[in-house]
């Protein structure tokens, strides 16, 4: 078996291990089980990360070559080390979606904006989860999981109000690391929207300059049509002035010599006989 075919083997199953952890984590931290409950929900999280384990020890051992595979895996790395990042495995269903197959230009930048959207939300999210459970039992201002995602949807746009800030260490640090995915996000956003207009005036400049096109073509091809109408008619003209003459002399030569027109007809043979 090589890497592709491990990757397409993995595809659902990493997402359904994604969305696992998401409920059991959500689960932790709002519904704060005890006893059988939560034990369950640890090993709902256990299970689901020794998937991610398992889905990058085997890729790492398929590979080609190793070094350059863990170079350009990185990310899957940070999602076995980094709880936060592992709901963004659930992204990866929208890649294989075929709904988002439509024309090239629109299927690739209408699979960013979704991507993009789903990724902000799901960060948005998770960065919620993450600080209120790092939060929780100190003198935070971020109390309960309305707060969490307030702080966090102010945050990620980097907008920064203010009136809530992580007090821990985590969730500074998770703070830090928001803001910079929020820049980013915010960056592919902005660039994709300016894609999209840059090719939307191109394309009614094109269609403009086809249109003026078309005119000046269909106006060549009136002017060579009434062009050879008038040559036609000229022609037409000539020959009807030209044909009664000619009737003329064809009737002239056809017809029969009279009497008084014989007396005027030399006879080249009588007159050699009268010298």
């Amino acid at each position: 078996m090589n890497s592709k075919r491990w990757q397409h083997i993995m595809e659902w199953p990493l997402v359904v291990a994604a969305l696992i952890f998401l409920g059991a984590y959500s689960w932790q931290v709002i519904g704060q089980p005890t006893g059988t409950h939560a034990e369950i929900a640890l090993a709902l999280v256990i299970v689901s990360w020794l998937v991610f384990v398992i889905d990058y020890v085997v890729s790492l051992f398929l590979a080609e070559v190793r070094w350059n595979w863990f170079r350009h895996h990185l990310f899957d790395l940070a999602v076995i080390a980094l709880p936060l990042l592992r709901p963004l495995r659930v992204l990866r269903a929208i890649t294989v979606l075929h709904i988002l197959n439509r024309t090239v230009g629109t299927a690739v930048r209408g699979r960013i904006l979704i991507y993009t959207a789903s990724a902000s939300a799901l960060l948005v999210y998770a960065a919620a989860l993450a600080v209120l459970d790092a939060e929780r039992g100190t003198e935070s201002a971020i109390n309960s999981f309305a707060d969490a995602i307030w702080w966090a949807f102010v945050t990620v746009t980097t907008v920064g109000y203010g009136d809530m800030a992580p007090v821990s260490g985590f969730g500074r640090v998770l703070a830090v690391f928001l803001m910079l995915g929020g820049i980013a996000l915010l960056g592919v956003v902005t660039g994709t929207l300016a894609s999209w207009i840059v090719e939307k005036v191109s394309t009614d400049a094109e269609e403009n300059q086809s249109a003026t096109v078309a005119h000046i073509h269909a106006l060549e091809q009136t002017i060579e049509a009434l062009a050879l109408q008038i040559e036609t008619i000229g022609g037409e003209a000539r020959t009807g002035s030209e044909t009664p003459s000619r009737t003329g002399d064809r009737s002239n030569a056809s017809r029969p010599i009279g009497r008084g027109q014989e007396s005027s007809v030399i006879d080249p043979v009588a007159s050699a006989d009268r010298c």
